[in-house]
C-alpha cells in the first residue's frame, strides 16, 4: 500500500455508541494461527458489516504486513501508544479493506518490558489507551462508524505485552493447532488467564478456542478435535479453520485470504467463525440483561 496518514477524528453526532468488545487472540506456542485469525477475522467480520480494529502486538508486525501496511508507512506504531507518546486514535491506519482499520507494530516492541520495567501501570498501558478512545465520542472512520470489535494480535509468549491484552481485553481468542501437544499449551495458557482474571481483569473470559491448521486426511487432527471438545466443552467453536494453500499464500500479497480468494475454503471458513462469533456476542449479551 502507499504511505498513509492516520486517520482524524470525525464530527459527533451525539448518538450513545455500545462500547467496543475487545477480544485477544492469544497462546503462547508459535504457529497456531494468531496472527492469520486476527487478519482473516477482521476481515471476515468487517465483510458482515461490524466496524473493527486491529490492534497489532506482535513486535514481529506480521498482522500489518499481512493487511498490506509497509513497514516505510509506520511512523507510528503500538510500541509509542504503550509509551505514552502517542494517542491510540493518532497510530489507527487504514486498511484496504472497508471497517477495518489497524495499528500497526514494529521492532520496537521487543523492548517494551525494559523500558516499563519500574512504571507502576506497565500492566494497563493498553487498556488506558483504548479507555481513552473509548471516552472520545466523536471518533468515527471515513464512514461515519464507530468500531464494534478490536481485535488484539498477541505475541507467541506471556510476557507484559500479553498481559497487557489481557488486562484490556473483555475475552481471550484462543486459535489452537490441531496438533499433538495442542491441550499442553492450552493448559498454561488457562492457567495465566486464571491469574489476570484474579490480578488484574476481574471480568476477562475465554470467548472461545478456534481449531485451526484442520487436516481431514490426518486422523491425529480429528482425535486433537475430539480431545480438545472433551476438555473443553462449548468454548470451542463449531467452526474449524482447515489447512488450506491459500490462507498461506495470502500474507505474502498483503491481503487477506478473502481479499486474496474469497471461494476458496480457507476464507468461507473465517466467514463461519465471524457469524459463530457475532451469535456468541449476542447470547452473551441477553444472558447478562437477564
Amino acid at each position: 500500500m502507499t504511505d498513509q496518514a492516520p486517520l482524524v477524528p470525525a464530527a459527533t453526532d451525539g448518538m450513545t455508541r455500545r462500547k467496543p468488545r475487545v477480544l485477544a487472540l492469544a497462546n503462547q506456542k508459535g504457529g497456531v494461527g494468531k496472527t492469520t485469525t486476527a487478519i482473516n477475522l477482521g476481515t471476515a467480520l468487517a465483510a458482515i458489516g461490524e466496524t473493527v480494529l486491529v490492534v497489532d502486538l506482535d513486535p514481529q508486525g506480521n498482522a500489518s504486513t499481512g493487511l498490506g501496511i509497509d513497514r516505510r508507512s509506520r511512523r507510528v506504531s503500538t510500541y509509542d501508544v504503550l509509551m505514552g507518546e502517542i494517542e491510540l486514535r493518532d497510530a489507527v491506519l487504514e486498511t484496504a479493506v472497508p471497517r477495518l482499520h489497524i495499528v500497526p507494530s514494529t521492532m520496537d516492541l521487543s523492548g517494551l518490558e525494559l523500558d516499563l520495567a519500574t512504571e507502576r501501570d506497565r500492566a494497563f498501558r493498553l487498556r488506558n489507551a483504548i479507555a481513552r478512545l473509548n471516552e472520545e465520542n466523536s471518533f468515527r472512520d471515513e464512514n461515519n462508524f464507530a468500531y464494534s470489535y478490536v481485535l488484539i494480535d498477541c505475541p507467541p509468549s506471556l510476557n507484559l505485552i500479553t498481559v497487557n491484552a489481557m488486562a484490556a481485553a473483555n475475552a481471550i481468542l484462543v486459535p489452537l493447532q490441531c496438533e499433538f501437544f495442542a491441550l499442553e499449551g492450552l493448559s498454561q495458557l488457562l492457567k495465566t488467564v486464571d491469574q489476570v482474571r484474579t490480578t488484574l481483569n476481574p471480568g476477562l473470559s475465554i470467548h472461545g478456542i478456534v481449531l485451526t491448521m484442520f487436516d481431514a486426511r490426518n486422523n491425529l487432527s480429528s482425535q486433537v478435535v475430539d480431545d480438545v471438545r472433551q476438555f473443553m466443552g462449548d468454548k470451542v467453536y463449531e467452526t474449524i479453520i482447515p489447512r488450506n494453500v491459500r490462507v498461506s499464500e495470502a500474507p505474502s500479497y498483503g491481503k487477506p485470504v478473502l481479499l486474496y480468494d474469497l471461494k476458496c475454503v480457507g476464507s468461507q471458513a473465517y466467514l463461519r467463525l465471524a457469524s459463530e462469533i457475532i451469535q456468541r456476542e449476542r447470547t452473551l449479551r441477553s444472558a447478562a440483561a437477564v
